[in-house]
This record gives C-alpha cells, sequence and structure tokens, in this order.
C-alpha cells in the first residue's frame, strides 16, 4: 500500500504510540516541511499487541491529525495539522524478514525508539533467526549485524540511534545490551568493532506531554475537521529534546536549525535529573492515589486540593532538596509543571500514565526515596503513601475468561484494568492472593514483595522501617473505604 510520507526511508522507528507522534514525528514533519529533511519514517511496533494500531494507521495512509493545546505564554491556544511522515509500516512479528531488509538501505541513518522503561532491559535470547524475539535490544542487536554483513562492514553505514525512553543513560544502556547479545550469540569480533566505532548511541530527554483526543469530543473535532482520523493526537505546546552529543550530531539533525526546542549538549545529568525525577516522578507519584479514588485525568488530581496537596508536598519536600541542583531553579521548573498538569485541554489519563508502573516507580522515584533516608536519616512520608498506594493498585485479579487481563477495584468500588508485564502483575496478583487466603499476614506480604530485585531492581527489605511504614498505610487505607468518601491522604 502506498503511504502519505515520500522520500527514501531514513529513520527506523520502534514504537507506533501517541508519545513519537506528537514529538519525533511532528519534529521531522517540521523539518520536512522547511526543506531541511528529504527522508521519510519506516515504522514498527515494539511488542506484539501493536499489530492493530500498525493495521489500523495503515488503513490511514500513515496520516494522521496532530492538535496542539493549551497555554502559550499565558495565552490559550490551539492549532491542527496533518502529519505525514510514514513511508513504511511493518510489523516485524509478522515480517521478520521485510523487517530485516530495512537494514540493507543504504539511506538509513536513525534508529529512533520508545518502548517504555520496562522494553529497554538486557533479556538473554537465542539467536533470532528466523523470528523476531520480544526483546527490543536483541531485535536492534540482529537488524545491526545485518547491516554490517550487508555493507561489509563500511564506515558511512553504521547508524545513529536515539533511545527516548524515560531511563537514565538510555543510549549508554542500549549500546551495552547491543554488545551483550553480539557476545551472547558469539558474533564476529569485527562486527563489535564496527558496532562500537561507526554506530552511535546517543543519550537523550524527551519532555511533552502527549494524549489521545478526549472521546467527549471526537465527534466535534470529526466536524471541525471533515474527516475521521482515529489517530488523533493531541498535545501540549511545551516540547524540550535534549540530546547528549557534539557538533557532528547537530550537523546530521536538522531540529535546531528548523527553530525546534532541541538541545545537543555535553552533559545530559542535570536536565535527566530534573526531568525524570519532578515531571515523571509526580506523575507515577499521582498516578495510583488518583486511581484508586476514582479520578481519570491529571488535571482532576490537580483540582483536587488534597490530592494535590499530596503531589506537590511530595515533591517540594521531599524530592527536590534532594537533588543535586540549583534549588530555586529546580523549584521554579516544578512550578511550570503545575501549571502543565492543569492544562485544561489535556486529557491525560492516570491509567495510561499508570502502565508499566513498577518499572516506572523503580527510575522515577525509589532514587528520590533512598537520597531523602540518606540525608534525613528518615523516610519520605508522601513518597512512602504513594508507594502502599502503588502496592495497594496492583492488588488486581485475573478475568475469569483472560480477555481483561488483570483487574482491580478503586477505592469507590469501580474497576480498572492494569496494563504492565504479566510476570510482574502475576507475582502480586500471588501476594494479594496469599495474603486474603490468610496463608500469609500483611506484613510478611509486604516484605516477600520488597526482597524482589525482579520489581524494584534490588532487595528493598533494608530500608529501615519501610516494611512497617507501608504496612501502616496500607492498614489505614483498607479501615477507610468507604465507598461514599474518597481515601484520606492527611
Amino acid at each position: 500500500m502506498h503511504l502519505a510520507g515520500n522520500g527514501p526511508v531514513r529513520v527506523l522507528q520502534i514504537g507506533e504510540g501517541r508519545f513519537l507522534r506528537g514529538f519525533f514525528d511532528w519534529m521531522i514533519h517540521a523539518c520536512r516541511k522547511q526543506g531541511l529533511f528529504d527522508g521519510s519514517i519506516a515504522v514498527t511496533q515494539p511488542r506484539p499487541g501493536g499489530a492493530e494500531v500498525l493495521r489500523a494507521l495503515q488503513a490511514q495512509d500513515g496520516l494522521y491529525t496532530l492538535v496542539v493545546r493549551g497555554l502559550e505564554d499565558g495565552t490559550p491556544v490551539e492549532r491542527s495539522e496533518v502529519i505525514a511522515v510514514f513511508s513504511t509500516i511493518l510489523n516485524p512479528f509478522e515480517q521478520w524478514a521485510e523487517f530485516l531488509a530495512l537494514a540493507e538501505d543504504p539511506h538509513l541513518q536513525f534508529v529512533v525508539s520508545n518502548t517504555t522503561e520496562a522494553g529497554l532491559v538486557y533479556e538473554p535470547v537465542p539467536v533470532p533467526e528466523t523470528a523476531c524475539p520480544a526483546s527490543f535490544p536483541a531485535r536492534l542487536t540482529w537488524f545491526l549485524y545485518r547491516r554490517f554483513r550487508h555493507f561489509q562492514g563500511a564506515a558511512d553505514k553504521g547508524l545513529i540511534c536515539l533511545p527516548c525512553e524515560l531511563v537514565e543513560g538510555n543510549g549508554d544502556r542500549l549500546r551495552e545490551y547491543v554488545v551483550r547479545h553480539s557476545a551472547d550469540w558469539g558474533l564476529p569480533d569485527a562486527f563489535v568493532c564496527w558496532l562500537k566505532q561507526h554506530n552511535r548511541f546517543l543519550n537523550s530527554l524527551v519532555d511533552r506531554i502527549v494524549t489521545a483526543c478526549p472521546s467527549a469530543e471526537a465527534e466535534a473535532w470529526r466536524r471541525r475537521l471533515g474527516y475521521e482520523d482515529d489517530f488523533l493526537t493531541v498535545a501540549e505546546p511545551y516540547y524540550l529534546w535534549v540530546i547528549q552529543g557534539d557538533e557532528a550530531v547537530e550537523r546530521v539533525l536538522p531540529f535546531r536549525a528548523a527553530g525546534l526546542n532541541v538541545h545537543v549538549v555535553a552533559d545530559l545529568t542535570p536536565y535527566q535529573l530534573r526531568k525524570v525525577r519532578i515531571l515523571n516522578g509526580a506523575h507515577t507519584l499521582m498516578a495510583p492515589v488518583g486511581i484508586l479514588s476514582g479520578l481519570t485525568h491529571v488535571r482532576e488530581v490537580m483540582a483536587d486540593a488534597e490530592l494535590a496537596a499530596h503531589v506537590r508536598s511530595a515533591i517540594d519536600d521531599e524530592v527536590i532538596p534532594t537533588l543535586p541542583l540549583d534549588q530555586a531553579e529546580t523549584k521554579q521548573y516544578a512550578a511550570t509543571v503545575w501549571e502543565r498538569f492543569a492544562n485544561p485541554f489535556l486529557e491525560h489519563r492516570l491509567l495510561d500514565i499508570a502502565m508499566n508502573s513498577i518499572s516506572k516507580f523503580r527510575v522515577r522515584v525509589l532514587p528520590s526515596l533512598r537520597a531523602y533516608v540518606e540525608r534525613k536519616g528518615a523516610l519520605p512520608p508522601r513518597i512512602v503513601r504513594s508507594f502502599a498506594a502503588l502496592i495497594r493498585l496492583y492488588k488486581v485479579r485475573r478475568a475469569e475468561d483472560g480477555a481483561a487481563g488483570y483487574a482491580g477495584i478503586t477505592w469507590r468500588g469501580t474497576p480498572y484494568v492494569l496494563r504492565d508485564d504479566p510476570e510482574v502483575l502475576a507475582r502480586f496478583h500471588q501476594a494479594w492472593c496469599a495474603f486474603e487466603r490468610r496463608e500469609i499476614a500483611l506484613r510478611d506480604m509486604v516484605r516477600s514483595l520488597l526482597a524482589q530485585p525482579e520489581l524494584w531492581g534490588e532487595d528493598l527489605g533494608g530500608v529501615e522501617g519501610l516494611v512497617d511504614a507501608l504496612c501502616r498505610e496500607l492498614q489505614d487505607m483498607e479501615h477507610q473505604q468507604d465507598l461514599s468518601i474518597p481515601i484520606s491522604l492527611r
């Protein structure tokens, strides 16, 4: 099928979700409009579950509408445009040979990914000669090996990898995993040398809130636009991309030339810390308490005086003081975050934020908890409260028919469905079932969950007082399950 994006394929995109559509793909579109980028994008999904999304996107010839809504210098703005950057749509799990054939394209320059924190991990897998591996780093390794063999290790055929996963040192980590897979499979030393010398894995930090179109507004937008768009995407005006690199990177990436808010810097650390711990940390702290309180969107949390105070206090009193950054500048950044969260035009769903919450909590919040304990010699009460709410959020049961995955019940008695790694959900399901069957006490359940490095990246049982504090919070939550009132956050 002919797709709307024209020009040679210069980008392989791993990730079909809203964020890349409202961030990177929009940037490429902006560069194309100014004649600064003559290529197109081949988009693939990171997991087997994305097949339906790709088919629907293909049915629209790869076209979708991006709406930018929000406040710009205090003034409400709203603008829309059709994005046409995709020339190729491939499902690697069904089209493995076609996916690998992209590695032989001489025009290809970049690999961009957004597979969430859960996707940027190392998992030993067999050599994927005949089938696409679930692991993104493994898939990329075999793709690069195919390119190395086809171009016989040509120095100018290396790629620039731009991972957008919210993981510190995402480029370094992806490079490490690709090298590990190469060793696992016994790939030639010449390939590993080419990999290290002629491919670049750049650490980067992305920042923009991108959501789906509110369902209540879908019909109004259809009438306004004059066409149906199942991929109508809504983004705030604010965006930022910081890439750790040098002048050579700026020469091949035309974003700055296009006037976009993209910065190539020598050290990404301060930007990374500020954004992941504050903006993303606040999202991860608010999602469990917001969902369990029966709320749907971020702006609803910010409109609730008690919940908003909980999140703000966690950031202002427990996260910012632990950051080795200028405190005044960091507090000013936090103030812009609260304004963005209150954007009345964005329908940023809490359940979307809660996807893969355990890996997100591990990356975004646990470092702040650790730093607070080291600095204060005590536990951060607001973070602990949200941690307990997270454990309660994962009080889930598998649906009898298996169709809905794992579902839980809010404090108000309404159901929700969690999206996470099935093994992670199974661990929590088994722990809660054992507790409810009175096979173990609450303290034993919490201790067993904290002791699993597979969940948290470490054994948290050694954090003094954490088990008892979480138990107290969980007991308090359960005792206040009067479904007519929201839970008290004190």
